[in-house]
């Protein structure tokens, strides 16, 4: 789930430790993202958000499942120790041994693909100081941002000189995540999507 509302309660002003989050999240039915001693509450998505995610991640599986890789969805944690910042990626990916925060293995720090689906009230958060904190994530390769409004998909590519290649992918073209060695057509990953929207 992507779509973060950006709103502290005011009862519980206090900055947080990564481990004090940590064990209020694990306790708690509603998931937050953390940020630098900070708590964010997620809310849900709509119809073409979940099924764009779903999509993407169904096409993912399907296209690593004889490769070495993982494919998660937004029940896995994304961890930032250093820059302090936990996310939920709407998807990710790992490949080889996954390295994960600790024992409860509900935190994952080393992903190779990240994928945001974006929204209304997330887009300039997720393209700008989301992807910079991602950024930080040295396994990262490349970042994905998926429209939820049209069949478009952006794929950022590190360089090897730390520089972010953009391609942008219409719904005629495959995506190709060199990275991973895979690619996925645009029409599968919004299969169903605007079906009957107005």
């Amino acid at each position: 789930m992507a779509q973060t509302a950006f709103m502290v309660d005011p009862a519980d002003r206090r900055r947080l430790t990564p481990a004090e989050y940590l064990e209020l999240e694990r306790g708690s039915e509603q998931r937050h993202e953390y940020v630098d001693g900070e708590i964010f509450a997620m809310s849900g998505g709509t119809r073409e958000h979940s099924l764009t995610a779903t999509n993407i991640a169904r096409e993912l599986g399907n296209a690593l499942a004889a490769k070495p890789c993982e494919v998660h969805s937004s029940d896995m944690r994304i961890g930032i120790p250093a820059a302090k910042r936990y996310f939920y990626a709407d998807v990710s990916v790992v490949c080889g041994r996954p390295e994960v925060e600790d024992p409860t293995r509900d935190t994952l720090l080393n992903p190779k693909v990240i994928v945001e689906v974006l929204s209304d009230s997330t887009e300039a958060y997720d393209r700008g100081d989301k992807f910079r904190y991602y950024r930080a994530i040295a396994s990262l390769r490349e970042f994905v941002l998926a429209s939820q409004k049209e069949p478009r998909i952006e794929v950022f590519t590190r360089q090897p000189d730390e520089t972010w290649l953009l391609r942008i992918f219409g719904p005629d073209d495959e995506v190709t995540l060199s990275s991973v060695g895979c690619s996925f057509d645009v029409r599968n990953a919004y299969l169903r999507v605007f079906d009957g929207s107005s």
